[in-house]
């Protein structure tokens, strides 16, 4: 009898630590989603990913295991559906936590509401500039997907590298959503030092190639975020003038791992396509960086067969969005800082505690590790694509930036050559000392000089006069360039919305 006494205190004190360890709690979950396919970030995209989380929290028998989550979908239709949705169920009980909305007005209702109620929001969204202030009324958000200001951080980390001086950001505005300006906004934000030009190009109206091209002569790098077809016309109308023989650098932003520009979407099938593959040659992807490993490759698999069962087949559906592997790891986080609070005694009611536990944190998620910062948005790590076979038109990822300590990791494709702008700043050569000639006459010396003198004359006059009519333009140039930058600044303060 005393030996099985002893062997079932050993057992207790064993299994005492996971005991302690769990905590049951029963949450519930809000979601917002866009019942929408279009949106890269949809409900059938999407609540896949949540359930796969909520299962594996489950399913782990851990510290974690003990909670319950309750997930409520409601559509999100990136106008005011879910601020009506959020205000109409809240009559009854408010959630415990909500995730989303993505859009970045209505998100920007939700989150001021929320954070009046001090409900925690995670959002792989809401990634416009505006966010980062978290003093008052976006005070519980965490973005739990690197935010546009975290990929400007490759930009600037590249000009300073490079010593590259000015930019133009070419995005196209639908005056909707408006996901271009928002990303490119943050750009302009964070690299307001350097000499930054925009350019909006609509949506609706046929693209002005020319215009576009003539913009692009007073600048070095050329950054774009815009439709496929677009970057195609573009580049293709640069590749014409000479302006992809390496004077110029040329970018496009491409997040959402949708379709890969550096994938081979030069191709169209016409007459162009030969041009196009020689055009992209200078055009290299900013895009997020993607890990490999069996968690993230079982997850895939999953999400892949959820969007098959729900009927959904689109060009981009095999592939996991950076708002599917967003919303997954919020749940994680969540239960990590929920588990964390209460075993320091608050309540999931404390929505301010357990929103200050998610931030400036790193865990495991499932593509890999996660970085909070202490502001409460995800560091970023970032890919360089470039095309490293242009007889093929094939491109790789040359470099990678890692967000976390601002460096870079050159891959063994990276040229340095490829990134350097060429034709530029290069000092006149010095021309070899000659002899004047001592034998020559008095009189010859004289000629010489007045002839000298005479051409000198000539040519400071006309030197002058083309100095006056640049010092006009380049004046004009200046008025257009502060007027875009005034309107970019109010859309700016637009963007915090005020008005929403």
């Amino acid at each position: 009898m005393p030996y099985f006494t002893t062997l079932f205190v050993y057992f207790l004190m064993v299994l005492n630590p996971v005991m302690t360890n769990t905590i049951t709690e029963d949450i519930d979950v809000l979601v917002f989603l866009p019942q929408n396919n279009s949106f890269l970030f949809s409900h059938a995209r999407v609540a896949p990913a949540i359930r796969y989380a909520q299962q594996r929290l489950k399913a782990d028998r851990g510290q974690y295991s003990g909670f319950s989550f309750n997930i409520h979908f409601e559509n999100s239709d990136c106008d005011s559906d879910a601020l009506f949705n959020l205000v109409d169920r809240s009559c009854g009980q408010k959630p415990d936590l909500i995730l989303g909305p993505v859009c970045e007005y209505e998100a920007a209702a939700v989150v001021r509401v929320a954070s009046h109620w001090k409900i925690p929001v995670i959002s792989a969204g809401a990634l416009a500039t505006a966010f980062r202030d978290k003093n008052t009324e976006y005070s519980h958000l965490t973005r739990i997907a690197p935010s546009y200001v975290k990929m400007a951080e490759t930009f600037s980390a590249m000009f300073e590298h490079l010593s590259w001086k000015s930019a133009l950001l070419l995005y196209e505005d639908d005056k909707r959503e408006r996901n271009c300006y928002f990303t490119l906004e943050g750009v302009f934000h964070l690299m307001a030092d350097h000499n930054i030009k925009t350019y909006p190009i609509s949506e609706e109206d046929p693209l002005n190639t020319d215009d576009v091209i003539q913009n692009i002569y007073d600048t070095e790098v050329v950054i774009m975020c815009m439709g496929a077809d677009k970057i195609r016309e573009i580049m293709l109308a640069a590749h014409r003038r000479q302006l992809t023989k390496g004077s110029y650098m040329f970018f496009n932003v491409e997040l959402f791992n949708a379709t890969s520009y550096g994938n081979g979407s030069w191709k169209r099938g016409d007459k162009y396509d030969n041009d196009a593959r020689q055009a992209y040659a200078s055009l290299n992807t900013v895009t997020l960086l993607r890990t490999v490993k069996p968690d993230f490759e079982s997850f895939s698999r999953e999400m892949s067969k959820s969007m098959k069962r729900s009927g959904l087949y689109c060009k981009d559906c095999e592939n996991v969005n950076m708002f599917m592997e967003g919303f997954h790891d919020a749940m994680l986080l969540y239960a990590i800082a929920l588990h964390e609070a209460m075993k320091n005694g608050y309540t999931k009611m404390n929505g301010t505690e357990i929103t200050s536990r998610m931030w400036n944190r790193t865990f495991e998620g499932i593509a890999g590790q996660v970085s909070m910062d202490v502001n409460g948005d995800r560091n970023g790590d970032f890919s360089l694509m470039a095309m490293t076979d242009v007889v093929a038109g094939t491109y790789e990822v040359v470099a990678n930036y890692f967000g976390v300590n601002g460096t870079f990791q050159l891959l063994p494709a990276f040229n340095i050559d490829h990134f350097t702008l060429r034709g530029r700043h290069k000092a006149h050569p010095e021309m070899p000392e000659k002899s004047c000639g001592l034998g020559v006459s008095a009189l010859t010396g004289v000629i010489v000089g007045a002839v000298l003198g005479t051409v000198m004359l000539i040519a400071f006059y006309f030197f002058r006069k083309n100095y006056r009519i640049t010092i006009e333009r380049r004046t004009h140039g200046e008025e257009c360039d502060s007027g875009k930058h005034r309107q970019l600044r109010e859309d700016s303060i637009r963007s915090h919305f005020s008005a929403a």
